[in-house]
């Protein structure tokens, strides 16, 4: 466990299977000042609070839409903002911050109500400053995708880090099509690393082991091209701001001491 000397506002950005999660576990227990704030985690939190927030979101989904990004950035500040990590820049201090939480407690007559308070400068609703507290650390999750939300996350929130994590397709495609999984547990096994006692078994329970959908090569392939479309601008506005680190590696335990070193030469006391 290592002490952190200044705030790590970190995101982790790697293809689907490349271990993120991981990576993210790992860097966590090392680093107890470190939190993990997730957008999908916040999301499903207001839905089920059933805040002004959440029935939005709510009825959006049951739509099918995509929840807008405005509404997620909303959600991301207001959670910082209530942990006490962002500064207002308004005279008053802090206390003007209390106004950023309208969103949770306001309701709003209509949509255009609501558009209209989401599309408002961040320092109009009471942002400011990020905290530079080592206890004000974290790895942001699922969000931003693209360098259209990236750019908006830098209004209010200045990400110190973000790492760009890499592995061969070829490696990751067998690593995928090596897992099998127990449905009613969620027990996770790997042909390669991981194997069941009884192959093709659970090892609790004995009952059979199933293949996930998007676990084919096909599946994969179509969600690996599209996470390459977006994640190049994404990275390429990330190293114009100096804050991009890539790491390559075959596997997760490769690529976690080198990320461990530049996390600790960056941020550790």
């Amino acid at each position: 466990m290592m002490r952190l000397r200044k705030a790590a506002r970190v995101i982790l950005v790697g293809a689907p299977g490349v271990g993120k999660g991981t990576q993210s576990e790992r860097l966590l227990h090392r680093f107890p000042q470190l939190s993990s704030i997730s957008s999908g985690d916040l999301l499903r939190h207001h839905v089920k609070q059933r805040t002004p927030l959440g029935i939005k979101v709510e009825s959006t989904m049951k739509a099918g839409g995509l929840v807008p990004d405005d509404l997620i950035l909303r959600l991301i500040n207001n959670e910082l903002n209530q942990r006490g990590w962002l500064y207002s820049n308004h005279p008053a201090g802090n206390v003007m911050t209390l106004a950023s939480c309208a969103a949770e407690t306001q309701s709003f007559n209509n949509d255009a109500d609501m558009a209209a308070y989401m599309s408002s400068p961040a320092h109009a609703r009471g942002y400011g400053s990020a905290s530079e507290d080592p206890s004000a650390s974290f790895l942001l999750d699922g969000f931003p995708r693209t360098a259209a939300q990236a750019k908006r996350l830098d209004e209010t929130i200045p990400v110190n880090m973000v790492v760009s994590l890499k592995t061969p397709f070829e490696v990751i495609m067998e690593r995928i099509s090596g897992r099998w999984v127990h449905e009613q547990s969620g027990r996770v096994y790997n042909t390669t690393f991981n194997p069941p006692k009884v192959s093709g078994r659970d090892d609790v329970t004995g009952e059979p082991l199933v293949r996930r959908v998007d676990d084919s090569e096909d599946v994969y392939r179509q969600r690996w091209k599209k996470f390459e479309e977006t994640s190049e601008p994404l990275l390429e506005h990330y190293a114009r701001k100096g804050v991009l680190w890539e790491v390559a590696g075959m596997s997760s335990d490769e690529i976690t001491p080198k990320l461990m070193r530049e996390f600790e030469r960056r941020f550790a006391e």
